[in-house]
């Protein structure tokens, strides 16, 4: 059997109990309370950058948000990776949430640079990412450019930067044109998700329409790397990739891409979510995370 496809075999009973309980698919567990988290602005040249830590011993976790979302996105996620005993850390990239930009000129800096000056001040020497969507281009560049500070990497949900044609020309057969003009929620919430979670897909949506500042959006900061399949085989970090089996943006078939480039990747699908496999299926999402992160 094919590497790839082993790996994604691995994953198979998962998959599996999912398919054969279908009740437990989208019974999401809601934020429960917990400890306060701080947050906060740090000064970078042209933009203040906003973030949330949870402070504490833990070993770091950075969570990095899609392009329809900010760090707000991650309330499924922060209190429960703090209750495994990680420390967690979310910001606002420049252009999103509450990092104020103070100069309108192009964004030379990249978010990886951000980033890195952010673990800077926090003291944190190494660490562990989790991207989503356009946050897992992030990851992927962050990991690249600093690989001695990852201690893992998760990207879910995202084609990843990657700039081969072949690629970029496979996103054009699968997202024609038209399809940028479809409301946000039809294009990254699953289709069994918008249907089973009214008041689900409603809070993702306020989110999403409260992620980016009013005005002119902020010009796109651009990646240090050219991200390439051929430069993924680079990768150091222990890698979990995950996607949702109804994903528009990367299906499994394109995980498989990705699985093939990177030297040892583990893979999740997870069952009818669809682009936001993290807020669709956070039980599932969480456990598979959290796992992979005790592992390294």
């Amino acid at each position: 059997m094919p590497q790839c496809l082993t790996r994604v075999a691995s994953v198979a009973a998962l998959w599996v109990s999912a398919v054969l309980v279908p009740e437990i698919l989208f019974a999401q567990s809601p934020p429960a309370a917990g400890p306060s988290i701080r947050e906060t602005y740090l000064s970078l040249p042209g933009a203040k950058l906003f973030y949330r830590d949870t402070g504490g011993n833990g070993i770091p976790v950075v969570l990095l948000h899609s392009a329809t979302g900010s760090s707000q996105v991650w309330e499924y996620q922060i209190l429960a990776f703090t209750a495994a005993g990680f420390r967690v850390i979310a910001f606002d990239r420049r252009g999103w949430g509450r990092t104020e930009i103070e100069d309108a000129g192009p964004q030379v800096r990249t978010a990886a640079g951000d980033l890195l000056a952010l673990v800077n001040i926090l003291g944190i020497e190494r660490l562990h990412l989790v991207g989503t969507a356009a946050g897992g281009f992030v990851a992927f560049d962050f990991a690249l450019s600093f690989p001695d500070r990852v201690r893992s990497l998760v990207v879910s949900n995202s084609i990843g930067g990657v700039e081969d044609p072949d690629f970029m020309e496979l996103g054009k057969r699968m997202r024609p044109q038209q399809f940028d003009a479809l409301p946000p929620d039809v294009r990254e919430l699953g289709p069994e998700y918008r249907a089973s979670q009214p008041d689900g897909t409603k809070r993702w949506l306020d989110l999403e329409k409260i992620s980016r500042p009013l005005g002119p959006p902020a010009p796109a900061q651009p990646l240090r790397n050219h991200i390439t399949f051929a430069l993924l085989e680079s990768l150091m970090a222990p890698t979990l990739l995950i996607t949702g089996g109804a994903d528009l943006y990367a299906p499994p078939a394109v995980l498989r891409l990705f699985t093939a480039h990177i030297k040892g990747a583990e893979t999740l699908i997870i069952p009818q979510a669809g682009h936001s496999a993290y807020w669709e299926q956070p039980d599932m999402f969480n456990r598979a995370v959290l796992d992979f992160l005790r592992k390294h």
